[in-house]
């Protein structure tokens, strides 16, 4: 019932159409994103005749083929017609027993027999962005309403990347090497290319203190990152700018905030009052990868003994 397709051998065709029909569909597990983001490495899991399919990134390391999902890449998992928990059920066996894997992480829709360790997400629907606004908390609403001093000196525009390429590599956290840093822009500068990305910036007094990326395809716009220059916290640009994009998307886009696991971010995404959407990971700590590489040649040694 399901198959391993190499890259070379995905019917990409019948794959976009399975993802696009999808009652899971993701912005994250198109072509054009995993091509991206993992360097074309990634290979398709298909049940039948791609009633459902399930894509799989992975790296390779000392010879071996790990799984693990890319950087900018939150979620995948399974995408089918409607979400079926046995079918999820052989998928999940099936990427367990035939792969070594470090860091897998599902769709909010995906469910499962067995429990797996969840992890949060935030989403916005699609509906009039006076709704949206309405339902902001009392603070962030506070924020968004700048003194006409502020405003006298104020801008919020789209900029290219290369124009604010400093600035959002100094305000970059979570990269703390300067080689995952560059990884990142190198990324953020591919999605601008193809047309996905765009950056859009707080001036103050014309300089930028705020900027985020944003990934937008025909049906999502994802918040990849946020770059704050912390000595401007209180002017609350980064709010405004968050607020502005939700705008000019909400009424035909999901708005998606990334989800964070640090607990500053989650209380500022809260404070937009978007839905908790939890998705199911499998993670494994470099020890129990170990153990798994052992295992799996352990196996290999008995079966040619």
């Amino acid at each position: 019932m399901i198959r391993k397709l190499k890259y070379h051998e995905i019917d990409f065709k019948k794959y976009s159409e399975c993802l696009e029909n999808s009652e899971q569909r993701k912005y994250s597990a198109s072509k054009d994103f995993l091509d991206i983001t993992s360097g074309k490495q990634w290979e398709v899991l298909v049940y039948n005749d791609y009633e459902a399919v399930m894509p799989v990134p992975f790296i390779r390391k000392a010879g071996l083929k790990i799984v693990i999902n890319p950087k900018l890449c939150q979620q995948l998992g399974i995408f089918s017609k409607n979400d079926n928990i046995q079918t999820n059920d052989l998928f999940l066996n099936f990427l367990e027993k035939k792969n070594m894997i470090w860091y897998y992480a599902f769709n909010d829709l995906n469910k499962f027999s067995k429990p797996l360790k969840q992890r949060k997400n935030f989403l916005i629907f699609q509906q009039p962005y006076e709704t949206v606004k309405q339902r902001y908390s009392p603070k962030r609403k506070r924020k968004l309403r700048l003194d006409e001093e502020v405003l006298a000196k104020s801008e919020i525009r789209e900029v290219p990347l290369k124009e604010i390429w400093e600035f959002i590599s100094e305000n970059m956290i979570g990269a703390k090497k300067q080689k995952d840093k560059k990884a990142f822009l190198q990324l953020f500068l591919d999605f601008e290319k193809a047309g996905y990305l765009t950056i859009t910036a707080f001036f103050y007094d014309h300089m930028v203190i705020n900027a985020i990326a944003v990934y937008n395809d025909q049906k999502t716009a994802a918040l990849l990152g946020t770059f704050n220059n912390k000595d401007f916290i209180k002017l609350s640009g980064s709010s405004v700018i968050i607020d502005h994009v939700i705008s000019k998307n909400i009424e035909s886009k999901i708005f998606d905030f990334e989800g964070s696991e640090v607990p500053a971010i989650e209380e500022f995404f809260r404070g937009f009052r978007p839905q908790l959407a939890m998705y199911p990971v499998i993670a494994h700590s470099k020890q129990q990868l170990v153990k798994q590489v052992i295992k799996i040649f352990s196996h290999l040694f008995f079966i040619h003994r």
